[in-house]
């Protein structure tokens, strides 16, 4: 790989950035493919977001990923906006097109190619699932389990109005049935269901625990968490240590980033074993 005047740039901002993989796994493929580019962290306040943009923009950025707290501001200045990223009001993906800015969601097909690498095209087909949390990335993982199939998804939150409020968004363009439910209902949303995923940040390295029982869990049901750092989280452990299927926040995330990578430097990347063993040895060390 090499870095001349003529580069290619791109980066990920957010607040905080040093957590991200992103600069190791967009790297990983500069060097896999001999693209003369660079990709880095920008630790970017909520306040000087759009100032950032437009000083990246100036010193010609291809575009930019976007991470917490950003990706809600991403998708008030992007000039168009794609269908994942319109139905979930969050932006990921920034691409600088001369005056336009094209704001992106990958986050939708990147954990619905994850949990279908995992469990099968039809593995959640006509089965209830339920998702903890009612954030962006709730969202996200809605539209992407309705896209597997899934026939009813439960979305559990401790701030029942916001769950109300993404199951009202969302109900009319999804195929699944959508139903918000208290965090003390949990018992009742577990029933029957083929699959369990966080979607919080609860459990993230620096963040507090996530604190659920799985008892109520089916024995058959598979457990997902998107949070990749730690790779294990406690929660995987635990559902792990009961013998359930579980899915890492790895797959998902190196699924939404083969769009992004393609934008910024006009190669379509692969995933192979030897990038995710890559990654794996960054979490670990």
């Amino acid at each position: 790989m090499t870095i001349s005047g003529r580069a290619k740039l791109a980066g990920v901002i957010g607040d905080p950035v040093s957590h991200s993989l992103s600069p190791r796994l967009h790297t990983h493929w500069l060097g896999i493919y001999g693209v003369d580019g660079a990709y880095v962290p920008l630790h970017v306040p909520r306040h000087a977001f759009a100032l950032a943009l437009n000083g990246l923009r100036a010193a010609g950025f291809a575009g930019v990923n976007v991470t917490v707290p950003h990706k809600e501001a991403a998708f008030a200045v992007a000039h168009r906006l794609d269908a994942s990223a319109l139905a979930t009001g969050a932006v990921n993906l920034l691409v600088f097109d001369g005056d336009h800015i094209e704001g992106r969601n990958t986050d939708v097909a990147g954990l619905a190619e994850s949990l279908a690498e995992s469990l099968g095209a039809h593995g959640l087909r006509d089965r209830p699932v339920a998702v903890l949390g009612a954030g962006g990335a709730a969202r996200a993982a809605v539209l992407a389990l309705d896209e597997l199939g899934a026939s009813e998804i439960r979305v559990v939150a401790r701030n029942t109005a916001r769950a109300a409020s993404l199951a009202g968004a969302l109900g009319s363009s999804t195929a699944a049935k959508l139903k918000s439910l208290a965090w003390a209902d949990w018992p009742a949303a577990a029933m029957d269901i083929a699959l369990l995923l966080n979607a919080t940040s609860a459990g993230m390295r620096g963040k507090p625990p996530l604190e659920l029982s799985l008892d109520p869990l089916p024995s058959n049901a598979a457990v997902c968490d998107i949070v990749y750092n730690p790779l294990e989280t406690e929660l995987l452990a635990m559902a792990r240590a009961r013998g359930h299927m579980v899915v890492d926040g790895l797959g998902m995330l190196m699924h939404q980033a083969i769009p992004s990578f393609e934008a910024f430097y006009g190669v379509k990347p692969e995933i192979t074993t030897t990038l995710r063993r890559h990654l794996e040895e960054v979490l670990h060390g």
